[in-house]
């Protein structure tokens, strides 16, 4: 199975983490979540926000392709990137990846306390 080595983030993951069963198959987002990085997905992984936008810094080529609706969204997402992708449309396919988590997401609907 591919590893993630996701890049250290603040508050999400301060020491950076690696996992080494990522389900080829299984998008990033739901392979972090399971993994207990709280990855913000606020329309429930239907490619509707740009909350869990991330950056593949390696093994970009080895994921599914944008589609119209994703490339579309991402124009929206704060601290766009070449290789920026919506994890929860981007499947995990036998590569590994090394993925950053953006310092901040644009999420209007999140309440802060």
């Amino acid at each position: 199975m591919p590893r993630i080595i996701v890049l250290p983030h603040a508050e999400l993951c301060p020491d950076g983490t690696v996992i080494d069963d990522a389900p080829s198959g299984q998008s990033i987002c739901q392979t972090l979540l399971e993994h207990g990085i709280e990855i913000e997905h606020a329309c429930e992984m239907s490619c509707a926000c740009t909350t869990c936008h991330v950056v593949v810094r390696e093994g970009a080529e080895s994921l599914n392709e944008a589609d119209e609706l994703e490339e579309d969204m991402l124009d929206k997402a704060w601290g766009l990137e070449p290789d920026s992708r919506l994890s929860c449309q981007a499947i995990v396919d036998g590569a590994d990846l090394v993925v950053e988590i953006p310092r901040y997401t644009i999420n209007h609907a999140r309440e802060h306390h």
